[in-house]
This record gives structure tokens, C-alpha cells and sequence, in this order.
């Protein structure tokens, strides 16, 4: 019998998804089970998920010990992702149950197999069309071939399943009758990609010889923007699936999947497997369980498909690496890049972290000799980088209530003439940051919140970003009663929008932002859009910095290139060298040279001297010099304490008395700063308090932290979340 078998009424350990600190004992069921078998537990009165973990421990009652209700229809977990989590819930300090939760996020994965009807895209149109009836079929359209139940097309559509049932009766739709769960179709990684330049075919050839070698390794592809770090990459995924080896290529955004999604589909000659919140339940069970079966040769997906159970997982792409959207900053506190290297490592995959504009952490990680490094100097075709410089907003003569100069509108104008494209970028969502009352000066807050709320004119409401609390712009003020008297001060996409509508009537503008768009398949149907022409002058937020290839735009403005440099982030220099670089890189990516112009009060600041001189070397040196004489990351380790009530007393009190009784930090050099207000103290009623520890690196730092954090017994509505590498401060 093999070691990784349980024979009926054996004892096993399972691990649940329920908050329990560790696994629970039950009995094998009839059949027996393997190890790492997902199987159906009772609980109470309940039935509920798990995972057989192991042998039982046998420290209770042998007669209260329950069996096993039923062994499920899916692939067993292996013992590399069982690692995985145990040690990425190492590193993070988080429950194994929790870390469970994160690869189980799929529904009805204890259903047997079935069969259900489905609904594609027929061959004929249908005599009379409708608006309900259009927008089913552009659903149908836009899923390329994919399948969709009644519910999930009727819902997508948004119209009633009777719109869909009388398109089937007219052909327009068929109804077919599908497994449940089917296999996705086979891609062909020699149907051949784009001829490759020099530096492109040395970097793919690099990346191919990783993957051929079958050993754990990380490279570092470092291209500027358009210099086809892509079609690089897709030549190791080709790779990888002539190996026979799953493939995992990461993407910081929803809305970067549908041009990435067509170009995979071009060079493999059909589409991959995706994961991320844009997918329909039915099609997130089937990719879960097709992964786990080794049915889906590549997946493309956001950060949480890394905890999909692959079989043969061979290559871990991370493009745009350095994007903050990889740290998952609710529940489990992870960062996805740094969870693809653990993963890699462990199941001895290849990882390509991807960017333009590297994190200071891979760049480091690059010059010491930890990743390899590859480059790409120069854009692809006949594309060169646009050209960049300032415009001294403290020489321009601009009424206080615009935010466009006089120089950018010259700029836009010249465009305009020439029949080309032109993005003006503000990283600022909605009409207005404040609103304010002339009166008596009080600035409109949410009520469950410390953060003032965000006229947005497009929904006509006030928005909380922090808890998404909403209601609509008062017209009186809330304060002192006046009419009359509430101004939205300062500038969102919005109102950057109304005023460029303003200044040049003719133009066609589009405003992207993310909260502008009732779903992302509105939001990506519109970015093709404007790739493909039907805008003159785009106004977006950091979306339109990632990813995107406009062809016809060639002058991208910074409304306010300051807006990241100011605050105590220790990040922040990084972040705003990144994003301009990035947003920068949106210009001249065709025939047509671009141009990019950053509108700021300080020309002389070094961050913005170095984004003009382009010498991306001397930004990183001097910036890794500074964290190393502060002992910060990557040079140092640093940990966020996060203490929450709704008594804003009992959590100052656990602040100060964890603060005083710091031993277990102090032994390993550790020190703890704090307690202090969060620079937002209340979210959603809860009062909020942070501590930061800063330890030298290399000590066993979540050791410490736990015992530290060990002594306090949480009670109440007090809670604490430990925040290993915090990646934001708020």
C-alpha cells in the first residue's frame, strides 16, 4: 500500500478552511483516501471543505472521532502546494486555514460530473434586431468562443433568459448540451510568433535554455516600453508547453487581459485558461479543476492564480512586476511576486519577473547576482522612446481653477491638427478630491471613515475610497446649514475631462477610469476603442500606464507630476519614477515619434531630473544607497502592526502596552515605532493604529513577531494584522 494512502478508519489529519488553528482528527471513509485528497468533513452540524493533511495526532476521544462523509471528484493537493502554503503562511503569519481558503476559491468543487446546457454564438442574424438581443450577441462576440450557462449570458447581457431563449428559436444562438467541465483546447507552440530582433531572439534564447534546464531560477527582463518584453516571454512559455509543463503568466490588471488574451490566442492558435474576478463561476470550477488534472497548459490571470493546483507547473510569469496591485492588502497579506519565486522554487520552476521600471527589490536582487538579467535596450520595429521635458508650472500664467497650461494646450493642439492622439494623465479618480463649504470651511467626510469623500459628478455622488460609501452631493452644508455654499476644490479625471471638453470643443475626449465602467468587458471594449481610433484626446488614471498600445498616440501630458512626491512613503520616490516612466512610455509607440511633458512645480527635484535624463541606472543607485544607510528594505526588513476597534481607547491601550513590552523584538536588534494614528484613523467605524518594526536583515524576524505578538490576548473587537514587507502605510 503506498505511504500517501489512509485505509478505511484510519486516522487522518484534515485541514479545513474554518479559522482553526491547526488540523483536525477524523476517519478515513470506506475506499480509504490518499493523502492530500479534497474530501467533505462534518463539522457540527455542518459539512464543510478540507484537505487529508496527514496521519491523525490521536489526542481525543478515539469514540467522538467522526468519519470522512465523501472523498471529492478532483485532482489530490500535492505535496509541493501543501509546502507552498505552509510556508507562505510562514512568512505571512497566517493560519493554514486561511491559506487553504486562498487555492479552494472555487464553487462546487464536490459536484460530480454533469452535464448542463450552453450558449454560444450561432450562424445566423437575426431578422429584427433590439438592443437586448445586440448585446447578447456582442457578449457571445466578446468571449471568443467560449460557452456560457443561461444565467451567465442573460446576466453579462443584461437581459432576461427569455431575450436568449428567443435567439436560439431564431438561430442566432445555439443550445448545446456540455460536460460540466471540459478540457481546455490544445495550444501549439510551434505555430510560430513575430520575428525576433537581435536582443530580443539572445533574451528569448536565454529564457528557453531556463526553461529547458528544469531547475528552479528567476531572471529579471528589463526592456523599456514597446521593446517587446511580451513576445520575449511567450518564447519560454513555448517552451515550457513543448516540456509538457504548465505555464503561469501574471497580470496586474482585468483590463490588460483582452489584448494580452489575443495575442496569446495569435501566437498558440487558441486562448488560455483565465483566473481572475471578471470570470464567471462556472468557468473559475472548470479552470480549477482542468489545472489540477493538467488539462490547462497555460493559465493568465490575476495574483490569486498562483494558488491554483497545478500539476506541472514549469514557468511563473510576473509582468509589470513592480505594480503595487501584486500586494494583496485585505485578509491574507501577501505579495505575489515574492509568493511566485516561493512557489518556483519549490516545485523547481522558471520565474520571469517582467517591467520596464523594476521594483527596487528585484533591481537588487539583480545586482547582487540572485536573478539573472536581461535587457532590452531599444523599442521594437521602427518605435523609438519619446522624447521628455518639463513645463515649469510656476512660469505659467493659469487661472486657479484650471490645471491644463497654456504649453500642454499648444502641445494638444498641434496633435489635434495632425490627426493624432494625445493623453493627458492625472492620477486622481472621480470630479473632485474635496468638497468644501465657503461658509464655515468644513470639508464633506464619510461618516464611517477619516477621509474625505470624492464628488464624483459621473455617478452624482460623494465616494468614500476607503469603505466605497456613497450618497448623493448635498446642497446644503451638513455643518453649518448654508446653501449654496459647497465648491469641489481641486482636480479628478472628471473635471479634467469638463475642462478639456472646454478647450477644444471639437475633440472627441475619453476619460478612462476604472470606476467609470459598470464591468471590466465595458471598460476593455472601450480601450479597443481608442487603440483603434475612436477618441482624440484620452484623460486617464494609473490604468492607462499599464500595458496599453495606442498607436496613434503620440503626446502624453502629467497634469501633476509632483502628486506622488510628497508624504512619508518611504516608496514614494520609486513609485512616481515608475509611474512617469511608464505613463511616458504610452507615447510613440508606432511609426509616429511621441512626446512626453510633465507639468511640475519642481523641475529641479531629483526624481524628476532623473526621469528626464533618463538614466534609470543612477535613479536605482542613488535610491538603493539611501534605503541602505536607513536600513530599510530591500537593505533591511520591516513589518506593519495594524490594531483595529470601534473603542478608539482600548486600541491606543494595546498600542501602548505592546510598544513597552517589545523583548522579543529587542533580542534580534529589532525596534518598534509607534503606537500612531493610521494617516487614516477610521475605516468603516473601526479606529485604526499602527506600529512599524524595523529589524536588520536576515533574523528570524516572524519568529520574534509572533512570540511578541503572543503575549496580548485580543478581546472583544480588538483585532491585529501583521503586515510582512508593507508595501503602503495608510
Amino acid at each position: 500500500m503506498s505511504p500517501g494512502f489512509f485505509k478505511e478508519d484510519d486516522l487522518i489529519a484534515v485541514l479545513t478552511t474554518q479559522p482553526f488553528a491547526s488540523t483536525l482528527d477524523y476517519r478515513a471513509p470506506e475506499g480509504g483516501c490518499h493523502l492530500g485528497a479534497f474530501v467533505e468533513v462534518p463539522l457540527g452540524p455542518r459539512k464543510v471543505l478540507g484537505v487529508v493533511w496527514g496521519p491523525g495526532v490521536g489526542d481525543f476521544d478515539p469514540a467522538k472521532i467522526r468519519a470522512v462523509i465523501r472523498v471529492l471528484d478532483a485532482a489530490p493537493m500535492r505535496d509541493e502546494l501543501r509546502s507552498f502554503l505552509e510556508r507562505a503562511g510562514d512568512y505571512t503569519l497566517t493560519p493554514l486555514s486561511a491559506m487553504l481558503r486562498l487555492c479552494t476559491r472555487a464553487p462546487g468543487l464536490g459536484d460530480p460530473p454533469s452535464m448542463r446546457k450552453v450558449y454560444r454564438l450561432g450562424l445566423s442574424e437575426p431578422g429584427r434586431m433590439t438592443d437586448a438581443r445586440t448585446r447578447v450577441l456582442d457578449v457571445l462576440r466578446d468571449m471568443g468562443g467560449l460557452s456560457l450557462t443561461l444565467g451567465e449570458l442573460a446576466e453579462t447581457a443584461g437581459v432576461t433568459p427569455s431575450v436568449v431563449k428567443g435567439l436560439v428559436k431564431l438561430g442566432a444562438v445555439t443550445e448545446e448540451e456540455s460536460p460540466r467541465d471540459t478540457a481546455f483546447p490544445r495550444l501549439d507552440p510551434d505555430l510560430g510568433g513575430k520575428e525576433l530582433t537581435g536582443d530580443q531572439a539572445a533574451g528569448a534564447e536565454a529564457l528557453m535554455a531556463g526553461v529547458r534546464s528544469g531547475d528552479y531560477g528567476t531572471t529579471l527582463l528589463r526592456g523599456v516600453t514597446g521593446s517587446g518584453k511580451t513576445e520575449v516571454y511567450l518564447e519560454a512559455v513555448a517552451e515550457c508547453l513543448r516540456r509538457g509543463r504548465q505555464a503561469l503568466v501574471l497580470l496586474p490588471e482585468i483590463a490588460l487581459s483582452a489584448e494580452f488574451l489575443t495575442r496569446v490566442e495569435a501566437r498558440f492558435g487558441a486562448r488560455p485558461a483565465e483566473w481572475h474576478s471578471g470570470v464567471t463561476v462556472t468557468e473559475r470550477r472548470r479552470v480549477w479543476k482542468m489545472v489540477g488534472e493538467g488539462r490547462a497548459q497555460l493559465v493568465v490571470g490575476a495574483r490569486s492564480a498562483l494558488f491554483l493546483p497545478f500539476q506541472q507547473l514549469g514557468l511563473v510569469v510576473v509582468d509589470e512586476e513592480h505594480d503595487t496591485s501584486y500586494k494583496q492588502e485585505e485578509g491574507v497579506l501577501y505579495n505575489a511576486r515574492d509568493m511566485a519565486v516561493l512557489r518556483a522554487a519549490i516545485c523547481g520552476a522558471r520565474v520571469v519577473l517582467a517591467s520596464a521600471t523594476p521594483s527596487l527589490e528585484s533591481w537588487a536582487n539583480a545586482e547582487a547576482g540572485k536573478y539573472d538579467r536581461i535587457e532590452l535596450t531599444s523599442r521594437f520595429g521602427v518605435a523609438v522612446m519619446p522624447k521628455m521635458r518639463t513645463i515649469d508650472m510656476r512660469a505659467e500664467d493659469l487661472p486657479r481653477d484650471r490645471w491644463v497650461s497654456p504649453s500642454l494646450a499648444r502641445s494638444v493642439t498641434q496633435r489635434l491638427e495632425k490627426g493624432e492622439q494625445s493623453l493627458l494623465f492625472l492620477n486622481r479618480r472621480g470630479y473632485a478630491p474635496v468638497t468644501i463649504c465657503r461658509a464655515c470651511g468644513h470639508q464633506i467626510g464619510c461618516d464611517h471613515c477619516d477621509a474625505r469623500m470624492v464628488e464624483h459628478r459621473f455617478l452624482k455622488r460623494l465616494v468614500c475610497h476607503q469603505c466605497g460609501e456613497s450618497k448623493p452631493v448635498p446642497d446644503i452644508c451638513p455643518s453649518c446649514e448654508a446653501e449654496d455654499k459647497l465648491a469641489a476644490v481641486g482636480p479628478g479625471v472628471e473635471r479634467l475631462g469638463e475642462e478639456v471638453t472646454g478647450l477644444f470643443p471639437e475633440a472627441r475626449v475619453a476619460v478612462l477610469s476604472s470606476d467609470m465602467y459598470g464591468s471590466a468587458r465595458a471598460l476593455k471594449a472601450e480601450i479597443e476603442n481608442i487603440a483603434q481610433g475612436a477618441a482624440d484626446i484620452i484623460i486617464g488614471t494609473q490604468l492607462v500606464a499599464k500595458g496599453h498600445n495606442f498607436p496613434l498616440l503620440t503626446l502624453v501630458g502629467v497634469i501633476d507630476a509632483d502628486l506622488g512626491l510628497q508624504g512619508s512613503d518611504l516608496r514614494a520616490a520609486e513609485r512616481t519614477f515608475q509611474l512617469m516612466r511608464q505613463v511616458a512610455g504610452r507615447a510613440g509607440r508606432a511609426e509616429k515619434p511621441g512626446e512626453a511633458v510633465m507639468q511640475t512645480y519642481q523641475p529641479e527635484h531629483p526624481v524628476i531630473r532623473s526621469i528626464l535624463g533618463g538614466d534609470e541606472g543612477g535613479f536605482w543607485r542613488a535610491e538603493a544607497a539611501e534605503r541602505r544607510a536607513a536600513g530599510v528594505p530591500p537593505y533591511g526588513r520591516m513589518a506593519g502592526i495594524i490594531l483595529s476597534s470601534t473603542d478608539v481607547q482600548e486600541v491606543f491601550d494595546l498600542g501602548n502596552a505592546m510598544a513597552r513590552q517589545d523583548g522579543a523584538l529587542r533580542k534580534i536588534g529589532a525596534q518598534v515605532f509607534g503606537p500612531a494614528p493610521a494617516p487614516i484613523a477610521r475605516v468603516r467605524g473601526r479606529h485604526r493604529v499602527r506600529l512599524l518594526v524595523k529589524a536588520p536583515k536576515g533574523v528570524a524576524l516572524q519568529a520574534a513577531l509572533a512570540e511578541w505578538a503572543g503575549q496580548f490576548r485580543l478581546r472583544g473587537q480588538l483585532r491585529l494584522a501583521i503586515d510582512i514587507d508593507p508595501q503602503s502605510f495608510y
